[in-house]
């Protein structure tokens, strides 16, 4: 599932870092490195990868001011959070910063794969020949650029998908499993994450308008209303 995919491991521990690259290389993947977010966040923006897997605690920059500095450049390639930490505020903070998912140190190599696959999958697979579009809000599935009354939106990978999802649906409710499954597939987080993200949606999608254009549908999911 990995076969010619371009990994870009950010990563201190020399250690971890050769475990990581080994374990890759043998699922076929072409691995770049980086000791420090300095550096990584410089290979990520000047080359093209398919996932970045990133640390949250390095010298120069943290995994976080990494993902923000990304984000903040349009840079969308999918980002795989290694941490220690796994509170729901660190989670939320990292959605925040624009990371696409986590895996918690230590973590089991089976699952890493699975979840850079589904992250890789979602991205790529997201990407289409047309614009599609409801009320004033715009997606542009080839540049992945999001609009709204012509206003540019700031949107994670995770976001982008769940706003694609509504509006391909709009305006029928889509169901909050429905949202889960198709993000996440069968690892399912619990609802909190998802509820994290629909939280950032909002800031992002309505609180810069005059009218709310994401509804909540009480015990079922979200839709989108003109």
């Amino acid at each position: 599932m990995l076969t010619n995919k371009q990994i870009l491991i950010v990563e201190d521990n020399d250690e971890l870092q050769g475990i990581l690259a080994d374990f890759l290389e043998v699922k076929g993947a072409d691995v770049d490195f980086a000791a420090n977010g300095e550096r990584g966040l410089k290979l990520a923006i000047e080359n093209e990868f398919d996932a970045i897997i990133l640390d949250v605690m390095m010298p120069k920059k943290d995994g976080l001011q990494v993902a923000r500095e990304l984000r903040e450049q349009g840079c969308t390639t999918p980002i795989l959070m290694l941490t220690a930490l796994n509170g729901k505020e660190d989670l939320l903070n990292g959605y925040q910063s624009g990371i696409d998912d986590f895996v918690t140190k230590p973590f089991d190599f089976q699952e890493l794969e699975v979840r850079l696959c589904a992250i890789i999958k979602r991205y790529r697979g997201e990407v289409a020949s047309s614009i599609i579009q409801f009320g004033n809000l715009k997606i542009d599935q080839n540049s992945h650029l999001v609009t709204r009354e012509s206003v540019e939106l700031t949107v994670t990978p995770v976001m982008y998908q769940i706003l694609t999802m509504l509006v391909k649906a709009a305006p029928e409710v889509v169901s909050r499993e429905t949202l889960i499954h198709a993000i996440w597939g069968e690892d399912s987080p619990d609802r909190d994450l998802l509820r994290g993200h629909i939280y950032l949606l909002r800031n992002v999608l309505d609180k810069p308008f005059k009218k709310a254009m994401l509804v909540t549908v009480p015990k079922f999911g979200f839709r989108l209303e003109e």
